[in-house]
């Protein structure tokens, strides 16, 4: 009885899309110096169509907007599906309830260019573009940083000092094999 439970269940969230929500590997090539956030996407649009949004804008739902919990009003920001591997730029314009299970809602357009329309739901990484927007947040939220909130900064690559003579040193026993010529 019991793996008849199972078995139904994995079928239903196969029929419905989780199980490929939940089970797809994530997509190489995201910058992770860049990530500040992960989770899960959705959408909205035609209930809120030339309404405004929190930060007093008309919200387009064909546009490339976002709403957000945290994150401030004019933020750029890069959206990339796990999924597929697409990507969007996006600007924050709107807010998030802080109780929603969600990291970020997009404009159905942006929704439609990230390839999670049929779904409704996508996991996600969110970034900022340039090293310079990690700072920015860093300043904006000074010692009060949201927990979901990877903030941090990495100016230059990480060097790891190591004695390389040794690696590439013949053994002295290598000597007597040297003909010379």
């Amino acid at each position: 009885m019991l793996m008849r439970k199972i078995l139904f269940l994995s079928l239903l969230l196969s029929v419905l899309g989780f199980g490929e929500l939940l089970a797809q590997p994530p997509v190489l090539g995201v910058d992770s110096t860049l990530v500040i956030e992960e989770g899960i996407a959705s959408y909205y649009g035609r209930f809120f169509h030339n309404r405004k949004t929190a930060n007093g804008e008309i919200f387009d739902m064909e546009g490339m907007t976002a709403a957000h919990k945290n994150l401030p009003f004019g933020t750029m920001i890069r959206v990339t599906n796990l999924r597929n591997g697409k990507d969007i730029i996006v600007k924050v314009n709107d807010r998030l309830p802080q109780n929603s299970k969600r990291t970020i809602d997009l404009a159905k357009g942006a929704a439609r260019k990230l390839g999670m329309i049929q779904m409704g739901l996508a996991p996600v990484t969110i970034s900022v573009l340039k090293p310079q927007g990690m700072a920015r947040l860093m300043d904006y939220y000074e010692d009060d940083v949201p927990g979901s909130l990877r903030l941090r900064l990495y100016f230059e690559p990480i060097a790891v000092e190591k004695d390389t003579t040794v690696i590439f040193a013949w053994p002295d026993w290598a000597a007597d094999f040297d003909s010379g010529g």
